[in-house]
Order: C-alpha cells, then sequence, then structure tokens
C-alpha cells in the first residue's frame, strides 16, 4: 500500500494516508471525502545515515580519503 498526501479543501488540513488503490479515504478531521491527491515529495537516495555509515567503512578499508572528514583530509597546495 502506498503512502499518499492529500488536502481536504474543507477543513484546509494536509496529512499523508496509507490507502490501498481501491480506497476512497477519508479527512482524518472532519471526515470528508472530498480530497486533493497531493504529489509527494520523494526521498532522495544514499542520504540515510546507514548508508553513509557503510560508505565510510568501505573506504576505510580500502584506504580512501573520503573516509575522513574534510577538516580531516590533508591539504594539497
Amino acid at each position: 500500500m502506498p503512502l499518499h498526501d492529500f488536502h481536504c479543501p474543507r477543513c484546509n488540513k494536509t496529512f499523508e494516508l496509507l490507502v490501498r488503490s481501491s480506497d476512497v479515504p477519508a479527512c482524518p478531521d472532519c471526515g470528508s471525502q472530498e480530497l486533493q491527491k497531493l504529489v509527494s515529495m520523494p526521498q532522495a537516495p544514499g542520504k540515510t545515515a546507514g548508508i553513509i555509515a557503510s560508505a565510510r567503512r568501505q573506504a576505510a578499508r580500502e584506504g580512501h580519503f573520503s573516509n575522513y572528514s574534510a577538516s580531516e583530509r590533508k591539504k594539497i597546495k
């Protein structure tokens, strides 16, 4: 079941609901079924803390400078 963003024009609330394509969603505040489906903002891939930590561990094993923060990197003149 996909997560969708909706806007209710009756009570002017914006919210997200987990709905099936066959279900008709209703506003959780006023109960109206006259909802506007909004375009959801996707999460950018590869930006989670777990993925970053995994990439840093891999870089440390391989000896890359990408494992270090900008302040720790050797300055190249």
